[in-house]
């Protein structure tokens, strides 16, 4: 995507009915790159723990000053630029996770591995309550489908960050890190969005409403808050089992099977491959059919492959990480938008209230997992981890929005 399709783009989309594609390609690639250098983080946690000399316990800490830093940020920015928005505070985001991994590669002790993960976090905390709401700016009434293509580049991302450990960090050491500053660059995909989405709020007076969701669902508020109670407890579910993986699946593959770190990083890559693939499927899926149905068949769905997948063998084990990724990722995009839906006229604190909430259970997963596998075994920690989808039962409890939506028409 170049400059100048981006800044023609708001004055040819007025119309409510045009998804910006332009916009959510960059939006997209954009945040693949954010992404990348945020997993890269996860991804040299074995390099780390030999540095470093570290516990399980304090590799689930790393992960937890970066996800807490995110979680409880998030919330906060979303809330704010709902009210305030601030079109270039994407670069800003960029900018810091770009000073988190600068200093990561530099990292003398374990106190400032800490600092510099939770550098990443604030980034991250910048960076993504804006470009979902972007995302959704460009939708065209297509919110599921936006929300996907936006997700879908920062689960690329996060799969692409173990690739570059396996190839590049690993082989060559800490310091390496320090050569991914050239994503950098993507700041400037990041202002041409800034100058589309000034461009976009300049001419909101004119645009017609067409897409914004009737506020009378014929929903109580205590329904409503009872339904986002329920979206939080099922991105727990997903969260925490997805930190299981990310985190210590690569301790996993080697203890059990006795694989190197670098052939345990391509088994990463490709589970997070998967997840990447999954979250295309949810948001249009949703749009067409329903949100309520691609919650409920994710995460109940995946119940029975999380609870066979501890007694599998190696073969086993990647083929049914690759089917729990897919299926387990479909459900992010459709709750996201569910969410905004029930909520209409505060994207941007939904969206940093879920990716914070989820930033949040993936780092208190990542730290009480790791203080549970040094109490007992890694193999224990996958096989608590496997009943957590069947929390997915309470979607029973969701409300039918499409329903409602056409009680209120």
């Amino acid at each position: 995507m170049d400059a100048k399709s981006a800044t023609l783009a708001p004055g040819q989309a007025l119309s409510a009915e045009r998804t910006v594609y332009s916009i959510l390609a960059a939006i997209s690639v954009s945040h693949c790159l954010n992404d990348t250098l945020q997993s890269l983080i996860p991804a040299i946690y074995p390099m780390l723990k030999d540095n470093f000399a570290l516990t399980f316990g304090q590799i689930g800490l790393i992960t937890l000053a970066f996800q807490l830093t995110a979680s409880l940020l998030q919330p906060v920015v979303g809330l704010y630029t709902d009210y305030r928005p601030k079109p270039y505070s994407l670069t800003i985001g960029m900018g810091f996770s770009l000073v988190g991994l600068l200093a990561m590669a530099f990292a003398a002790n374990y106190a400032m591995v800490l600092v510099a993960a939770a550098l990443v976090g604030i980034g991250s905390s910048i960076f993504h309550p804006e470009s979902s709401r972007v995302a959704r700016m460009a939708s065209g009434g297509r919110p599921g489908l936006a929300q996907s293509v936006f997700q879908v580049g920062g689960n690329l991302g996060s799969s692409i960050g173990p690739l570059l450990a396996a190839f590049i960090v690993l082989p060559f050491g800490q310091k390496s890190i320090a050569l991914f500053s050239v994503i950098a660059l993507a700041a400037i995909i990041l202002y041409n969005v800034g100058n589309w989405y000034a461009e976009y709020r300049r001419n909101a007076a004119s645009r017609p409403k067409a897409h914004a969701l009737a506020s009378n669902l014929h929903l109580s508020q205590r329904r409503i808050v009872i339904s986002i109670a329920i979206l939080i407890l099922l991105i727990f579910s997903k969260f925490f089992y997805m930190a299981g993986l990310s985190n210590y699946y690569t301790f996993y593959l080697i203890a059990k099977f006795g694989l190197t770190a670098q052939e345990a990083q391509v088994h990463l890559f490709i589970f997070l491959f998967a997840v990447a693939a999954g979250t295309v499927i949810g948001g249009p899926v949703g749009d067409r059919f329903g949100r309520k149905y691609v919650i409920w068949g994710s995460i109940l769905g995946v119940l029975p492959f999380t609870l066979a997948l501890p007694y599998m063998n190696l073969v086993g084990t990647a083929l049914l990480v690759v089917v729990i990724g897919f299926i387990l990722s479909s459900a992010f995009s459709a709750i996201i938008v569910y969410a905004q839906e029930l909520v209409p006229g505060k994207t941007g604190m939904i969206a940093g209230l879920f990716f914070g909430f989820a930033f949040g259970m993936g780092g208190l997963g990542a730290a009480l997992l790791g203080q549970l596998a040094d109490h007992t075994s890694i193999y224990f920690v996958f096989e608590v981890c496997s009943f957590l989808p069947a929390i997915g039962l309470l979607t029973v409890f969701l409300p039918n929005i499409e329903g409602h939506r056409r009680v209120a028409a």
